[in-house]
């Protein structure tokens, strides 16, 4: 590459790259670059086939950020971001950069230049360098693709380095935890990352510099997908943890998907963080999930799937290497989608707000409305459950709360999050419910079963064309939430979940339990906020 201007750029970095460097190559050339290395396969469909190596998800304890005077006194530091000293800061980078410095003439390093967030004022400008082909495939899926005018005078203003072949030997005499290291410095608007070849690393770094930067000028940032009606109106958002159905229910053949994992909220509606999906693949099922099957062709990545070396065809039940099996795509792969249809990813104010949990205690209502207050409890707990029996050890269920529903990427305290989101609703007078996909009727090892998809899929249905607004809401006496008395479709038995329960002291038992959870958790993130905290479950425990 011979751009004076990105050379200019990288050497205000201590860049001074010796070897090939290639930048925004197109899809055809990084396939090529990648199977001529000899770290890529093609597959299904014409999908590209890599191993990410080591790691295959990311590494929540090997995340830190530079304690530095433009952003110390704004980030929410504790285990999702841990602290380090400049100078740690300052011996890595500079390990980073002789790497791509000394590489021999043969090698080569790509570059992808693009953008986090889909708006023309608050789209973050963003560099990715790294030595992996497939990694740049990765990023030329996941962000937003400049247009070649944009390429001319293209100037980041974040730049993450990923240099995945170097470890840090030196972890323990720094206080780390291992030899890999993701490393955010907000000042110098630089990330590091070595000894992880784990492309989410990349996804999920930007969306923490985009959870950092936006809600300091008012815009909310979320971990959630996102569509709207075919005339472009009526938005909704689903947010929810692993398992609760968020990418199923957001998939709507009657709604174009906006985007499906990461969205802002600004003063004249939501728009979409990325250019592509992140799905996981095991167990992928083309009759449940058709969009993300037939998402998998050429110009997609799948990454650590089990194939079949002489067919190349992908084993999408095999976890064996993991069951954290991926594919990346751009948006234009889900033909249903704003994107595919030659528009912007965004979309008018939301009218409808969907917390989704996946309850295994079995007593928390299938669908429910909540306050602005209760909205802002239930955001900043984040709960679901998992199931008994699906890990080892795990004999009945163990609730998971995850502030915001995506703890592990804020920035900031999750209360700041809270609060842009009761002022987002109360503005624009959106309405949220909770809606459980978990059980009815008892727990599983009750023998209790799920609710069903087409009930769940009935309750979205109702709440996004507003027909749940006809029917009278009962409250909750434990946990203080609305409960629709009837609603077309839905047997009646199980919208109370007591009286779906054959005994109705152990449901009371169970209750007070996850009640109980709920209020301990809450006190990790707020103590003074009574009307908050008012809106949570009813019952009294002993401090």
């Amino acid at each position: 590459m011979s751009n004076p201007m990105v050379k200019n750029q990288l050497s205000k970095l201590g860049i001074k790259i010796s070897g090939n460097l290639y930048r925004n190559l197109s899809v055809q050339k990084l396939m090529e670059e990648s199977i001529k290395k000899g770290e890529g396969k093609i597959g299904h469909n014409g999908a590209l086939m890599v191993d990410t190596g080591l790691y295959t998800g990311r590494s929540p304890k090997d995340k830190y950020f530079v304690v530095e005077e433009t952003s110390k006194e704004n980030i929410w530091w504790g285990e999702v971001n841990q602290k380090i000293s400049e100078d740690i800061f300052n011996e890595l980078y500079e390990k980073v950069i002789n790497y791509f410095n000394t590489k021999s003439s043969s090698e080569n390093s790509f570059i992808f230049d693009g953008y986090g967030g889909d708006h023309p004022d608050y789209t973050l400008p963003i560099r990715v360098i790294s030595s992996c082909p497939w990694q740049a495939f990765f990023c030329n899926n996941m962000f937003i693709r400049p247009k070649k005018s944009q390429l001319k005078e293209f100037l980041p203003e974040f730049t993450i380095i990923n240099a995945s072949a170097i470890k840090n030997l030196n972890f323990e005499k720094h206080g780390m935890n291992s030899e890999t290291f993701i490393i955010f410095h907000l000042g110098k608007k630089i990330a590091i990352i070595g000894g992880t070849e784990y492309s989410g690393e990349m996804k999920k770094g930007i969306f923490s510099v985009l959870h950092y930067y936006l809600p300091l000028k008012g815009i909310l940032s979320m971990h959630c997908s996102a569509n709207v009606d075919k005339s472009g109106q009526n938005s909704a958002l689903f947010f929810g943890l692993s398992g609760t159905g968020k990418t199923t229910l957001s998939t709507d053949p009657n709604r174009p998907l906006i985007g499906d994992d990461e969205h802002g909220w600004a003063d004249d509606g939501i728009f979409n963080f990325e250019g592509g999906c992140y799905a996981k693949t095991i167990k992928l099922n083309p009759e449940y999930e058709p969009d993300i099957y037939n998402a998998i062709r050429y110009g997609a990545l799948l990454e650590n799937v089990v194939y079949d070396e002489e067919s190349r065809l992908v084993d999408f039940d095999d976890g064996s290497k993991t069951e954290n099996t991926r594919v990346s795509y751009p948006l234009n792969h889900i033909e249903n989608s704003i994107f595919s249809m030659g528009k912007p990813s965004r979309a008018v104010h939301p009218g409808k707000v969907i917390f989704l949990t996946c309850d295994a205690y079995g007593v928390l209502p299938p669908v429910s409305k909540l306050t602005s207050n209760q909205a802002m409890y239930h955001f900043i707990s984040g709960y679901t459950a998992k199931v008994a029996g699906t890990e080892r050890g795990i004999t009945e269920p163990v609730a998971t709360f995850s502030p915001c529903f995506g703890g592990p990427f804020l920035t900031l305290h999750p209360l700041k999050y809270a609060q842009l989101l009761e002022e987002k609703i109360r503005k624009n007078k959106s309405n949220v419910y909770f809606v459980n996909t978990g059980w009815v009727g008892g727990s599983p090892s009750d023998g209790a079963s799920r609710v069903s998809i087409n009930d769940t899929r009935a309750m979205i249905t109702a709440i996004l064309d507003g027909s749940i607004e006809n029917s009278e809401f009962k409250e909750d006496s434990i946990f203080g939430l609305k409960i629709p008395t009837s609603l077309n479709g839905i047997e009646s038995s199980i919208l109370f979940p007591r009286n779906a329960w054959k005994n109705k002291e152990k449901y009371d038992r169970e209750a007070v339990k996850l009640a109980t959870l709920f209020i301990n958790n809450f006190q990790k993130y707020i103590t003074d906020q009574e009307d908050i905290i008012n809106a949570g479950p009813k019952i009294n425990i002993e401090k």
